[in-house]
């Protein structure tokens, strides 16, 4: 089957980046000019996918006022005149695209999340997607379209992985592996938040995942794992016992915005490449740096 739907867990309280977060949800913090949210709605929908769910909390109302039609606006705009920014309110959902909400009552953790959206995705095999990891795929793809490319090739859940310094190990997911061929390994355990002298590796997963439905009937049966959360990864554990799963280190940059330093950094690379803002901003950078007298 084709991967048509992707979960968005967007229910976490965001502390890192209080008090910014306190009324506003950390996924709608702007890059340049889109929230985080935008961007990875639409690295979704140019890897093919037409059905986003969005698994969120009573706090994540902005979220779903987003993806929505702001009829007053819109009219406004046509009667001023200003098709472009009319267009740009109107590709936020292109034709064909429907966002669908489920509500997770509990902070029970990633893995909960995705078993919120059960009934929504139904026995169909889907993507994960956390806004939190901006991923730039360059000239290459985006990262979610080259692993959908894989899993029509493999027809197996694939999780997005990077190589990190082995003192990082104990913040992410991290796989014991067999090479395949340049970039590509088969999971042969994964392992939360491992202290680095026990990780298995220093290959970690990154907010992108392809999974099959059986993962639903793993995360059923996972109990409280690290940090007192369903752990997707203690899931993701079982289910390569029964069916094959890769990793694959994707093509691209990430950004980790969920701290603070990452999101800034995206913010100012993707400001240097926006094409209305880009070659002022970079004489700026350039101005200030000599100004200050950075090394």
């Amino acid at each position: 089957m084709k991967i048509k739907k992707a979960v968005f867990p967007v229910a976490g309280m965001g502390t890192r980046f209080l008090p910014a977060t306190k009324a506003n949800p950390k996924e709608m913090l702007p890059i340049v000019d889109k929230p985080l949210i935008q961007y990875a709605a639409e690295e979704a929908i140019a890897a093919g996918i037409n059905e986003l769910i969005f698994v969120t909390s009573s706090s994540k109302r902005a979220i779903e006022d987003h993806f929505d039609k702001n009829y007053e606006m819109e009219t406004e705009l046509a009667k001023r005149g200003k098709k472009e920014l009319l267009q740009v309110l109107r590709d936020i959902v292109p034709e064909g695209i429907s966002c669908v909400y489920v509500r997770q009552a509990e902070a029970l953790g990633l893995g909960h999340a995705v078993l919120c959206a059960r009934p929504v995705v139904g026995n169909e095999p889907f993507a994960v997607i956390l806004a939190d990891d901006m991923i730039n795929g360059g000239d290459d793809r985006s990262c979610l379209s080259q692993m959908v490319d894989l899993y029509d090739e493999q027809n197996c859940s694939v999780l997005g992985v990077e190589r990190i310094a082995p003192e990082d190990t104990n913040k992410y997911g991290v796989v014991k592996e067999t090479v395949l061929s340049e970039g590509l390994s088969r999971v042969d355990g994964i392992v939360e938040k491992p202290h680095p002298e026990v990780a298995p590796s220093n290959l970690a997963v990154v907010g992108r995942y392809i999974l099959t439905p059986a993962i639903f009937d793993f995360l059923v049966k996972t109990g409280r794992g690290a940090g007192g959360e369903i752990q997707l990864t203690d899931a993701i554990a079982e289910l390569l016992k029964h069916e094959q799963v890769l990793a694959y280190e994707f093509k691209g940059k990430r950004y980790d915005c969920g701290s603070k330093l990452g999101y800034l950094q995206a913010t100012v690379e993707y400001a240097l490449e926006h094409k209305e803002l880009g070659p002022e901003f970079r004489q700026y950078l350039k101005s200030f740096v000599c100004d200050v007298g950075l090394k």
